[in-house]
């Protein structure tokens, strides 16, 4: 049994200290005895008594519902009413005060031990659950990601405050409103309208996504016209709420703001894009100092055996087996300076390291999905008409990706301009006599040079960033393949660069 301190509010004296002997004889303690609704509300509130056991007609203007009420709100202590008058208006009106029972006058120890029992009982349980509340309250309030609950009807319970930052709404004004109207997201790919999350949730539990990524609106935001320029993008993942019965009873939404995350990315990006920029500085820093270390000594023989053949030939009677000799000397050092030139120009084209049949339409379909967080971040529609059947071409599978992902990168940045109405990359195979052709379609701005062939000169560059190699770079290795690489304008716009390779030998 549990003790508890009570207080007794009962205007008939007789009956309340009926009621004293027999709730101290139950091992309970009474705290105070009142007659009045005003007193016992006081009372109430100096004392923190465990259970008031509360009289419904009681002297004075404040009844005991009224008193009740009034203790319940300011201190939340359980009351179990005492009456002799039961009708259905009472009840009622007694009831709107959350009573935890009731005791019919005459009352009889049994029933009013029992009632009390069950009285503390359930204020011991709801304790717990306050309890529980509040610090799932304070769990959901301290996490970075935003949380919404939403019940069964997908209309919010609670948000946390992350969400509110998020969204623009408070806890208080989201209340009661449809999960849609305070979360307005679009779809981060097509940017058209997303369904509510808990909706889908609620309605097909396992079935639903478990998390997809959104574009989180401003608060009274719908339809910008530039969507990608308004709000945050978000990743959501939601999980139905289960009741005892194994139903839905409402959903949990979590969404965490991928800006930074992005800008980190970002950031990780161009460092990567920096770095490799200065690997291909330091590289042609070191092929230059190469050239000049290798080449600078036949030179300089060169030069001193020039020097010495003027001497000899200056002569009164010049010794031509001597001058022969120096001018022999002459001529090998200039040929060792050309097999130093040809022996750095080997390197810098890469001749074939591993040979063998490539599957262009597959090397195809790989090196877009290399690139495919690129083509997303850019906002890039893909096509691609891959030819069926076509013969494999002989080759470096690495150097001939490195072709088409060259291609493939000229033209993201082509479309690098946001005032681009429309950015679309076709990739397209064929073959014909010719041997395999692979087609790389941009829509940006198209070729501005009247020449296009200016475009493959090394380290020509129409970008304040670039090195001018890309393009050189995948010609060499175009050409090396027995191939050919032209550029030529789109068609109404942008631009169609296209790489012609031989078919390997007995396939057709």
């Amino acid at each position: 049994m549990i003790a508890a301190r009570i207080l007794i509010v009962e205007d008939d004296r007789i009956v309340a200290r009926d009621i004293q002997h027999q709730v101290s004889r139950m091992g309970h303690v009474v705290v105070g005895l009142s007659a009045s609704g005003e007193e016992a509300v006081r009372l109430a509130c100096s004392h923190q008594p465990d259970l008031v056991l509360m009289d419904i007609r009681l002297d004075g203007e404040m009844d005991g519902i009224e008193a009740a009420r009034r203790i319940r709100e300011a201190q939340r202590i359980p009351v179990v009413f005492l009456t002799a008058y039961a009708n259905d208006d009472v009840v009622e009106r007694a009831s709107r005060t959350e009573p935890f029972g009731y005791l019919l006058k005459p009352l009889e120890e049994p029933q009013m031990r029992t009632v009390i029992q069950m009285a503390l009982y359930k204020q011991a349980s709801d304790a717990r659950l306050r309890m529980s509340e509040r610090r799932y309250a304070a769990t959901l309030a301290s996490i970075r990601d935003g949380v919404i609950l939403c019940d069964r009807d997908g209309r919010v319970d609670f948000m946390n405050r992350v969400a509110e930052t998020m969204t623009g709404w408070t806890a208080a004004e989201a209340a009661g409103r449809p999960l849609a109207s305070v979360f307005v997201a679009l779809d981060e790919e097509t940017q058209e309208p997303q369904e509510d999350f808990s909706a889908l949730v609620r309605h097909h539990g396992a079935h639903a996504p478990p998390e997809r990524l959104s574009r989180l609106l401003p608060r009274g935001e719908t339809a910008p016209d530039r969507p990608d320029s308004a709000g945050i993008v978000v990743e959501e993942r939601c999980s139905a709420i289960i009741d005892d019965r194994g139903e839905v009873a409402g959903a949990i939404l979590v969404f965490s703001d991928l800006t930074q995350r992005r800008q980190i990315a970002e950031a990780l990006r161009k460092a990567e894009a920096d770095l490799a920029r200065i690997g291909r500085l330091t590289m042609m820093g070191e092929l230059a100092t190469a050239v000049a270390h290798e080449v600078n000594q036949p030179l300089m023989a060169i030069i001193t055996n020039a020097g010495t053949c003027l001497q000899h030939l200056s002569q009164p009677e010049p010794d031509l087996g001597k001058t022969r000799a120096v001018a022999e000397r002459i001529v090998r050092d200039a040929q060792r300076a050309g097999d130093v030139i040809r022996s750095i120009h080997a390197l810098v084209r890469r001749t074939p390291a591993d040979p063998g049949r490539v599957d262009m339409n597959a090397l195809a379909v790989e090196t877009l999905a290399l690139v495919r967080a690129e083509l997303r971040r850019a906002r890039i529609t893909v096509e691609t008409d891959l030819q069926a059947g076509l013969p494999s071409v002989h080759g470096d599978r690495v150097q001939l990706q490195q072709l088409i992902l060259n291609l493939v990168m000229n033209a993201v940045e082509a479309m690098a301009d946001p005032g681009l109405p429309l950015r679309r990359l076709r990739v397209v195979t064929a073959g014909g006599d010719g041997g395999i052709s692979v087609r790389v379609e941009d829509s940006g701005p198209g070729i501005a040079e009247a020449d296009p062939e200016v475009l493959f000169r090394a380290l020509y560059t129409t970008k304040p960033d670039g090195l001018g190699m890309g393009l050189s770079i995948s010609r060499s290795i175009a050409e090396l393949h027995g191939g050919r690489l032209t550029a030529t304008p789109g068609t109404p716009c942008g631009s169609v660069f296209e790489a012609v390779l031989p078919a390997s030998l007995g396939e057709t």
